[in-house]
C-alpha cells in the first residue's frame, strides 16, 4: 500500500475521531436536560440512517453503473459487526452517566493498546518498537490531559465497567471497519453497520425506558448527535481503516481525547489546567512519531 493511500487514511481516520470526541460533551448537557440513554441513542441512530440513506442514494444517483452493489453476505456481516458499533454507544453513554467525561475518555481510550493487541494476535507477530513507543506516550499524555492523578473523587463502579465496555466494543467496531466487506462503499458500509447497531439501541430502548419518550430529542440534541456520533465518524473510519491498519488507526483515534476536553472547556466551561494541555501535546506528538517514518519515505522517493 502506497504511503499517500496510508497518510489518507490517517486524515480520515482523524476526523472521524475528531467528531466522536464532541458526543460526550452533547449527551451531558442532553442528560441535564432530563433526556435518558434511550432517547439520547434512540435519537441519534433514527436520524443517523436517515443521513446515509440520503448519501448512499446520492451516491447512486451520481456513480450509477460505478457502484458496487452490496451481496447478502456483505449486509449480513456488516449488520452483525454493526452491533459493536450500537453497543459502543450505549456502553460509553451509560459510563458518563455515573462517572466524570474525564474519566469515560480515559476508559475509552483504553482501545490504544486493545487495537495494537489486537492486531498482534490476528498477524501473529509484536508490534514495532514504534507502535509501542507511541502506545505509551499516547498512554501517558492520557493521564495528564483528563488530570486524573489530582481528581480527587470516588468513582462508580459501574461507570467503570460500562467504560472498559465502551473500549472492548470500539475496538471490534475498528476491527470490523478494517476487514469486513471493504469492497463495497464506505456510505453502503456505515448503512448497514448503522441498522444492526439500531437493532441493539431499539432493543435497549424497549427494555429501558419507562416513562413516555420525549420527542424533543429529535430536534434538541439529535442531529447534532447524529451528525457526529453515526453519520461523519463511521465514514470517514470505514473508509480510513482499510488504509490504515487497525493498530496504526486505534493510536490516531486517540485525537479523540484532545477534542473531548476542549469541548468540555468550551461548551461545559470545566477548568482545564497546564498539565492538561501537555498531556493534548504528548498525545499529538504519539502521533506524529507514528507517522514520520511515512514522510521520510515520502521524501526518499522524491529524491
Amino acid at each position: 500500500m502506497s504511503q499517500k493511500n496510508v497518510l489518507k487514511g490517517v486524515f480520515l481516520v482523524a476526523l472521524g475521531a475528531t467528531s466522536y470526541g464532541m458526543l460526550a460533551t452533547f449527551v451531558k448537557m442532553a442528560y441535564s436536560e432530563g433526556f435518558t440513554t434511550a432517547e439520547v441513542t434512540t435519537s441519534q441512530f433514527i436520524l443517523g440512517i436517515l443521513g446515509i440513506l440520503l448519501i448512499n442514494a446520492f451516491q447512486k444517483a451520481k456513480h450509477k453503473e460505478n457502484v458496487v452493489k452490496a451481496t447478502r453476505k456483505n449486509i449480513f456481516s456488516l449488520m452483525l459487526a454493526g452491533t459493536s458499533l450500537g453497543m459502543t454507544s450505549l456502553f460509553y453513554y451509560l459510563a458518563v452517566k455515573y462517572i466524570p467525561v474525564s474519566i469515560g475518555i480515559v476508559l475509552l481510550m483504553q482501545t490504544v493498546w486493545m487495537g495494537v493487541l489486537l492486531e498482534m494476535i490476528l498477524e501473529k507477530k509484536l508490534p514495532s518498537l514504534q507502535k509501542i513507543t507511541a502506545v505509551f506516550i499516547v498512554l501517558v499524555g492520557t493521564v495528564l490531559a483528563t488530570n486524573i492523578i489530582n481528581n480527587d473523587i470516588e468513582l462508580d463502579w459501574r461507570g467503570i465497567g460500562w467504560g472498559i465496555l465502551a473500549a472492548a466494543s470500539f475496538t471490534a467496531t475498528m476491527f470490523t471497519a478494517n476487514h469486513v466487506a471493504t469492497e463495497i462503499s464506505s456510505a453502503q458500509r456505515s448503512l448497514y453497520m448503522l441498522l444492526g447497531g439500531a437493532i441493539i439501541v431499539f432493543s435497549f430502548a424497549f427494555v429501558t425506558q419507562n416513562a413516555p419518550f420525549n420527542p424533543a430529542i429529535f430536534m434538541k440534541w439529535g442531529i447534532a448527535l447524529s451528525l457526529f456520533g453515526t453519520i461523519i465518524p463511521p465514514m470517514l473510519m470505514n473508509a480510513g481503516f482499510p488504509l490504515t491498519g487497525i493498530g496504526l488507526g486505534s493510536i490516531v483515534s486517540a485525537l479523540e481525547l484532545p477534542v473531548s476536553v476542549m469541548m468540555a472547556f468550551v461548551l461545559l466551561n470545566e477548568e482545564v489546567i497546564f498539565l492538561q494541555w501537555v498531556g493534548i501535546l504528548f498525545i499529538i506528538l504519539a502521533i506524529i512519531i507514528m507517522n514520520i517514518n511515512f514522510t521520510k519515505k515520502g521524501l526518499i522517493n522524491k529524491l
